[in-house]
Parts: structure tokens; sequence; C-alpha cells
């Protein structure tokens, strides 16, 4: 089996076109079970952390199955779609659109969860702020996730999971990035423990702003370091 050791930025990125063009070219066959997480950062010379991120990955495109306690299976699909896939890639265009469509819709989302919020909204709400997901970024994408749920509209649910495979890539890249950046990840918390008070609080006005102030933050600091990816 060819393999390339990963050396460069975006780590779980590289491995997840690896296990794409994997597919491909047919090394690894829809219904077929992925090696485990362990045998994979053997394989690319990566930790469990990279390995993790571009299953998800896989798994948002819809190319992997995730079956509790069984394993990563292939699944059934067209291999023309793996075209497709390859245009999920960022780029600094593809941040700006995802954005505008994020700016137009979460910080209302924000403020209806601010009217609509249920005790158990909140109590998703305030686990997604501790430290129990063993990535950064998840508990960033279930925080978001918490909040549309609790605005209580089943059509803007459905929506924003049509677009959180983007969601999914650009948080990924986005914590890629900020890693080693404390004040940075002291930002983003303090920004998601801000939208969570207002939220609590049925400040609807509040949860707006917090909203679109954290937006323009993720938004201005992804676009930076894509920027500076490419130079």
């Amino acid at each position: 089996m060819n393999v390339e050791r990963i050396a460069r930025k975006k780590i779980s990125e590289s491995i997840e076109e690896q296990i794409e063009g994997m597919i491909a070219s047919g090394q690894f066959k829809p219904g077929e079970k992925l090696p485990s997480v362990r045998e994979l950062c053997t394989l690319f010379g990566v930790g469990r952390s990279s390995v993790r991120d571009a299953i998800t990955a896989l798994k948002g495109k819809g190319i992997v199955d995730v079956k509790q306690g069984e394993g990563t299976f292939i699944c059934q699909f067209d291999s023309s779609r793996m075209f497709q896939y390859t245009m999920l890639l960022p780029s600094e265009e593809d941040v700006r659109e995802l954005f505008q469509v994020r700016k137009m819709l979460e910080p209302g989302i924000a403020e209806m969860a601010a009217k609509n919020r249920s005790p158990e909204d909140l109590k998703k709400l305030k686990l997604a702020l501790s430290k129990t997901f063993e990535n950064e970024w998840e508990a960033d994408y279930h925080f978001h996730q918490v909040i549309v749920h609790a605005a209580g509209n089943k059509m803007l649910t459905q929506f924003i999971q049509f677009i959180s495979t983007k969601m999914q890539k650009a948080m990924i890249d986005f914590y890629q990035y900020i890693q080693p950046h404390e004040a940075f990840l002291k930002e983003i918390a303090s920004h998601h423990y801000h939208i969570y008070e207002s939220i609590k609080q049925s400040n609807s006005k509040d949860a707006y702003i917090h909203m679109l102030n954290h937006l323009e933050l993720v938004e201005n600091i992804l676009q930076t370091s894509l920027t500076r990816i490419q130079r």
C-alpha cells in the first residue's frame, strides 16, 4: 500500500485526501472496513487526533460511516462524486461565502434561541463549554448546533445541517491554526460564554450581537490563517 508520510500543516486534510485517493483507486472498496485509528496513525506517521479529524471530515462528506464499537466503513457511493468532494477543500472564497451565510443566519438563530431555549438546551450548551470533548473544534461545533436546535425551527435546523460539512471543515482548519495561540483560544471561549449567558438570561438582543461579533472574529482569524498558508 503506497502512502506518503505527512510533514506539513493541515495534517488531517492530507490524511483525508490520501484516504479519498485510496478509495478512488480501489485500494479501499465500498463496504470495506478502514484500518483502525491506531493502524492509520502508524500508516501515516501522525497522531490520533489528526486521524480522527480526517475521519470526521470523510463522514461529513458521506464517504465513510462510523459504527460505534465496530469501526469505520466505506460507504456505497458513485466514484464520480469524488470530484465534488475535492471541491470542498477550503479557500478564502469558500470561507468568505460560508461566513456570509453564517452571519445572515446565526445571529438571528441565537436571538430565537434566547427566546425559546429549554432547560435541557442550557445543559447541553454548558456541556459544550466544558472540556469534555476530545477536540476543541468538536465542542465548538456542538455548541453552535445546540443553539440551532434551541431556536425551535425545524427548517433552520435542516438548512444548517445542509452546510454542516463546510462548517466542520472550517472549524477544523480554524483550530489547527489557533491551537498554538493561547490568546485566541481564550477569546473564543469568552465569546462562547457571553453567547451562553445571553441565551440563559433570555436576552435576545445581546445574543444576536454576541453571535455576530463572534462570527466576525472567527472569519477574520481564519482568513488571515489561509492567507499566510498560501504565501
